[in-house]
């Protein structure tokens, strides 16, 4: 299939699974026979890069290669540059930032918001260049990253303590330590899922609960 089939939701469902690393494998740039559908993979690929780095997975887990089905060797030699890599970083559950439970709530949270990840890329990060080192300068741009971190961070957080509620009642000082977030960026949030109707404080116990 296309490397532009290869949803977002597979990779951070695999990463919340336990996998150590992720290598998608497309068709040259520009040499597609669905015209640009590496160039959106590449693009996607990108994005999901920043967002594991956001949530605390080294990004160079995840890679992108171009290769034809004519090169077996570079192939070979690609798979074992990765695993060589790989076992360079060690298991996804040693060394990362965040403790394997809250790992795995982040990512889970960063696979419930791929559909607006893919509307935010189709709105706002569509662009087209001919080389994949161009889209790297473009993605490393401090105007892109603030881009990034206006339409996916806060969405990627107030998802985050959603799927934390689900599981016990949380103060507001415990919600901030699991997540990392600041006070004020956590006030921020909960006023805005209390607006949404989506969280509510439960005077009797002093604890966020779902709505």
């Amino acid at each position: 299939m296309c490397s532009s089939r290869v949803d977002l939701a597979f990779i951070f469902r695999a990463f919340a699974e336990g996998t150590d690393g992720v290598l998608v494998g497309g068709c040259h740039l520009a040499d597609c026979h669905y015209v640009d559908g590496n160039y959106r993979a590449l693009r996607m690929v990108s994005i999901c890069k920043k967002l594991l780095e956001h949530i605390g997975v080294d990004p160079k887990r995840l890679r992108i290669e171009w290769v034809s089905a004519s090169e077996g060797l570079f192939f070979a030699e690609l798979i074992s540059d990765f695993t060589r890599q790989l076992r360079e970083l060690g298991p996804i559950e040693i060394g990362e930032e965040k403790d394997v439970k809250t790992l795995k709530l982040k990512l889970q949270a960063a696979e419930n918001i791929v559909p607006y990840i893919k509307l935010a890329e189709g709105e706002k990060l569509r662009l087209h260049f001919g080389t994949e080192a161009e889209y790297h300068e473009f993605f490393s741009r401090d105007e892109v990253k603030r881009l990034f971190h206006q339409l996916l961070v806060d969405k990627l957080a107030m998802r985050e303590i959603l799927l934390l509620l689900q599981e016990k009642y949380f103060s507001t000082g415990e919600i901030s330590e699991i997540l990392g977030l600041s006070s004020s960026e956590e006030s921020r949030l909960l006023d805005s899922l209390i607006r949404k109707g989506l969280v509510s404080f439960d005077e009797s116990r002093k604890r966020f609960v779902p709505a």
